[in-house]
């Protein structure tokens, strides 16, 4: 079991219902549902060696429970960001004080917009995607903080969905899944590229934890797909979180090595 991998996570808030929502209508939220969908995705990070850190629900921030947008986890650093959502930007303050004693901590600055869910770091290169919640100015601002420690950042189109990480995600240093549907995979140059079924929308988005993928159990063709790449692929229920606009990274803040020197 892997002691040096953390992973931050917050249970889900009482006011979920009135979540934002940008590219998708809303539903009912079942609560239970949503408690037992998160519940078991903190039990499958503790079962593939996540020392997980669990914050407690903000029951007057209805996204709280995705905690990978208000920061971008580095080996060096971590950058607490500033989410494109106003409602959302209350958010990193426990965010912060939780990373505090793993890494030196930096902030993105207004006008600079970022959500952690728009940032891909596959190896030295930061991919970032220009959406509702991210824009030039902070990207400029996090290849500021990051261009020291050997890291090119590069924005990248999308469309039709919320974050870059909705599109795409790294599933390795040098190898991504990608929905072509939202995102020109030519953007990522010389990654190796694994595409997801043209017939399930929303299913590129995986955690990534070496030879383990989190995966949701809707997307059956797509997940074979990566077992065929060699991964052990752990599928769960998600369809009620997703209700929120939320995908599987979104619940998790992974922190790998150890703590800041």
């Amino acid at each position: 079991m892997n002691r040096s991998l953390h992973a931050i996570v917050r249970s889900p808030s009482p006011s979920m219902e009135s979540c934002e929502l940008t590219h998708v209508d809303r539903e009912p939220i079942d609560m239970a549902r949503v408690a037992q969908q998160h519940g078991r995705y903190v039990e499958l990070l503790r079962e593939l060696g996540c020392q997980v850190v669990e914050l407690a629900a903000q029951p007057g921030l209805p996204d709280g429970v995705f905690v990978e947008d208000p920061a971008i986890v580095l080996d060096e650093l971590a950058v607490i960001t500033r989410p494109g959502a106003p409602s959302r930007r209350p958010e990193t303050a426990s965010i912060m004080e939780a990373l505090r004693p793993y890494r030196p901590l930096f902030e993105i600055a207004s006008p600079g917009t970022l959500d952690g869910g728009d940032v891909i770091v596959s190896g030295q290169t930061i991919y970032v995607g220009l959406s509702s919640r991210s824009n030039q100015a902070g990207i400029d601002q996090l290849a500021e903080i990051v261009g020291p420690h050997g890291y090119e950042v590069r924005g990248v189109e999308l469309t039709g969905c919320l974050h870059l990480k909705s599109a795409a995600c790294a599933i390795g240093n040098d190898r991504l899944l990608v929905q072509r549907e939202w995102i020109d995979p030519a953007q990522f140059e010389a990654k190796r590229i694994v595409e997801t079924d043209p017939a399930e929308i929303g299913a590129a988005n995986v955690v990534w934890l070496g030879d383990d993928l989190i995966y949701p159990s809707e997307f059956p063709v797509t997940a074979e797909r990566l077992r065929q790449q060699g991964f052990r692929v752990h599928c769960l229920e998600y369809d009620e979180l997703a209700k929120a606009e939320g995908a599987v990274t979104c619940c998790s803040l992974l922190i790998r090595g150890q703590g800041k020197s």
